[in-house]
């Protein structure tokens, strides 16, 4: 059997992680905490029972947000991480290099769903570049933001 190899980490690369091990208890959450949290319609989580988790560069901040709960994020760019509870720690999907490897299996916090998420899907949708018209300045747009991979340094030596 081979072992599964995950790795991850913020926008801006200050911290990194890595996780080893078979990642099944995949979620999303809508409860309002993750909500506020992620600044976002819901969190995307997934519990790292049963496997190696480290930190690999960097150390998140982290902040208390109830009596069993502690959230971390990134201290440089505000990256949401992970959810610690007494059942594991939790990492946000968004953070992982490959996130499209993670399927959510269950939706928790459903009493505070916002009822519009359910209509996402029928939205309109286009890419980046069908909005160059009414953004033109993402025509001259350079990321900075870390790339989907480890790195033995970040950002990267200027030669």
């Amino acid at each position: 059997m081979t072992e599964e190899t995950y790795t991850g980490g913020c926008q801006c690369g200050a911290v990194r992680f890595h996780v080893r091990g078979v990642l099944k208890d995949i979620s999303i959450c809508h409860c309002r905490m993750c909500q506020k949290a992620f600044g976002n319609f819901f969190a995307p989580l997934v519990n790292t029972k049963g496997t190696e988790f480290e930190w690999t560069r960097g150390e998140p901040k982290t902040f208390q947000s109830s009596n069993v709960v502690t959230r971390g994020f990134c201290g440089n760019c505000g990256t949401p991480l992970y959810y610690d509870a007494p059942d594991g720690l939790a990492i946000a999907v968004g953070a992982f290099d490959h996130p499209e490897q993670l399927r959510p299996v269950v939706q928790f916090g459903v009493e505070a769903k916002i009822a519009y998420c359910d209509e996402l899907p029928s939205l309109p949708t286009r890419v980046t570049e069908d909005d160059l018209e009414a953004a033109p300045f993402l025509t001259d747009l350079i990321s900075y933001q870390h790339p989907d991979h480890d790195t033995d340094q970040w950002p990267e030596a200027k030669s």
